[in-house]
């Protein structure tokens, strides 16, 4: 069973592309991660690692999911202490569950939901705890939510994971941001982006030493930068990007540049 202060918490991210090779070339240049190879999946995997820590993986998008029209994409897991009663709980709150729970041998239990405004994320339940790591570059460090409808996701998750409303910030044009955590730590945000008011989806931000450099590194590699680089409240450094394969993801940095 997850360590109780660790279920509610992401603790995984994984990319699913059409190019893993491509991508891995990519993102340990733009982000600086290394690599290991995980070999319990019966498909080719890739982790991500962190210095000596695995922090997500990446793979091969699924011919089905190819299929149905899913790009490639950045996918989260949040940790849970019961994957079935929470898989059912996203029913009852408006969910859907897209692929229902399935165990990994030596990893845990894992299930792919759409939130009740169509956004996907993931659920692990891990056979071993999984300690808290503050956020450090090469880790994940803001999760973000884009959805036409805050109130309504917020009011899922709160009842998922027991994400707490921590505070609401006025963007001006750009409506209330709305950020979540819990136990007085902040996660990750939710808001309604004025310019984009489509499907609901996810925005993961890794930490990096220099958003200005990695965003760079970014578009030198193919990729292409979407918004800033620009300053966030509290001084940091922010840049939303797409890679070569049309994955978005972000980078963050603290303090300036």
């Amino acid at each position: 069973m997850a360590e109780e202060g660790r279920a509610g918490r992401f603790v995984w991210h994984e990319l699913m592309t059409t190019d893993p090779e491509a991508a891995i070339g990519f993102y340990t240049d733009v982000v600086g991660w290394a690599t290991a190879p995980y070999d319990g999946s019966g498909e080719p995997y890739t982790m991500w690692m962190a210095g000596d820590s695995p922090i997500g993986g990446v793979m091969e998008l699924p011919e089905q999911a190819r299929q149905m029209g899913a790009p490639p994409n950045w996918l989260a897991y949040v940790s849970v202490t019961d994957i079935g009663a929470t898989a059912e709980r996203a029913k009852t709150l408006g969910g859907t569950v897209i692929m229902p729970p399935w165990e990994v041998p030596t990893i845990g239990k894992l299930a792919v939901i759409a939130d009740s405004a169509g956004a996907v994320i993931a659920l692990l339940q891990p056979e071993t705890p999984m300690p808290a790591v503050p956020p450090s570059p090469g880790r994940f460090s803001w999760c973000e939510l884009l959805t036409p409808d805050p109130e309504g996701s917020l009011a899922f998750y709160a009842n998922m994971f027991e994400w707490e409303r921590m505070m609401d910030m006025d963007m001006g044009a750009a409506g209330t941001y709305h950020i979540f955590g819990r136990d007085g730590e902040q996660w990750g945000g939710v808001y309604r982006p004025p310019e984009a008011p489509g499907p609901s989806a996810w925005l993961y931000y890794a930490m990096v030493d220099s958003a200005d450099a990695a965003a760079g590194r970014a578009t030198a590699g193919g990729g292409k930068l979407i918004h800033g680089p620009s300053d966030v409240p509290g001084g940091d450094r922010v840049a939303i990007c797409m890679d070569p394969q049309g994955a978005m993801f972000a980078v963050h940095s603290k303090g300036a540049g």
